[in-house]
């Protein structure tokens, strides 16, 4: 069932937080995707938070981000009410408030991220507080992010980063109220290998055990986590981290599956002269419909991302605990 009660995904966080697993809090950015992770989510019995940026609303919505969201949260609702597990959406990355209070008023988020951490302490505090404000009322949790993750995430560029100071972090949570807390532990956005990373998992430890001193404990979430490996997301789990945010992955299976069928059917698309000529209509060689038919590859696209998701329930340990099934 599509969920949009940011209660029920407090709840999801909550259980995940007792039991020392999380959730892959997966981007879409294309209906295949999401078809994919709901497929993969529901055979392993694992709710699933599904995850917009505002240019994939951009995207869905042919410019206008709103229109974007609402279009691509009813086909969320539609595919998830078919299902047994819990199907929740995250908006992610946001800075707009004006856009932020514009999502809220769908009633389609049960949470959002503001993004204020390129600013400074003060400022964030600011903003991340504000955003708090719009979202209690209506039921939406809130994600806010202390501490600077490397690389490009939603057409923003970060060459820097800075880990996550334990200490700010409880002052942070103290005066923002947010509901999630995303931290920097050396992870990046994009491309990486968790092999390479100057990785601290004992910022993460240290953040969590400190909230849970001071009574405010919170899940934590790692972002740019796509380059980590199996070992250092179930460590990290263990640790306070309840959300890993996915994104990079689905675009490469998406990319290699395409990429790999067409090279594979390439005689069967392509006119073996190289012609530009509309081959339809024009010339004695005709292409193979059963193989240009765009729902051929997209249900490849569908099956290998619906694998991927499930083998990240595994790894998370978010498979085989639904809240509803």
């Amino acid at each position: 069932m599509f969920v949009r009660i940011g209660k029920e995904l407090e709840k999801l966080y909550r259980k995940a937080k007792k039991g020392g697993y999380a959730f892959a809090a997966s981007n879409v950015a294309e209906p295949n995707v999401m078809i994919g992770l709901i497929e993969g989510s529901e055979r392993k019995k694992s709710d699933l938070v599904l995850q917009l940026s505002r240019s994939a609303c951009e995207f869905a919505g042919n410019g206008d981000a709103v229109a974007g969201l609402r279009s691509l949260g009813n086909y969320m609702e539609n595919i998830g009410d078919r299902c047994k597990i819990g199907v929740f959406l995250n908006m992610d990355h946001l800075k707009d408030p004006d856009f932020i209070e514009e999502a809220v008023q769908t009633g389609i988020p049960s949470s959002i991220m503001i993004d204020a951490s390129e600013k400074n302490f003060e400022e964030n505090v600011e903003i991340s507080k504000n955003i708090v404000e719009i979202c209690k009322d209506r039921d939406v949790l809130v994600e806010a992010e202390l501490g600077r993750i490397k690389g490009v995430e939603d057409n923003v560029n970060s060459p820097e980063s800075y880990y996550t100071d334990p200490e700010k972090a409880v002052d942070f949570v103290r005066k923002t109220g947010c509901d999630l807390l995303a931290i920097s532990i050396g992870t990046q956005h994009g491309v990486s290998k968790g092999i390479d990373l100057d990785l601290r998992m004992d910022i993460a430890e240290k953040v969590d055990r400190k909230l849970k001193k001071e009574d405010m404990e919170r899940p934590l979430v790692v972002h740019g986590s796509t380059g980590l490996t199996n070992e250092q997301m179930k460590k990290l789990a263990e640790r306070g981290v309840c959300k890993f945010n996915k994104d990079t992955r689905y675009q490469y299976e998406y990319a290699r599956t395409a990429a790999q069928f067409y090279r594979r059917n390439e005689t069967e698309i392509l006119p073996p002269d190289g012609s530009k000529e509309n081959v339809l209509r024009e010339g004695t060689w005709s292409p193979n419909k059963e193989m240009f038919d765009p729902r051929v590859v997209s249900g490849e696209i569908r099956e290998n991302i619906s694998e991927v998701i499930g083998e990240l329930a595994e790894i998370t340990g978010s498979a085989g605990k639904s809240l509803y099934c």
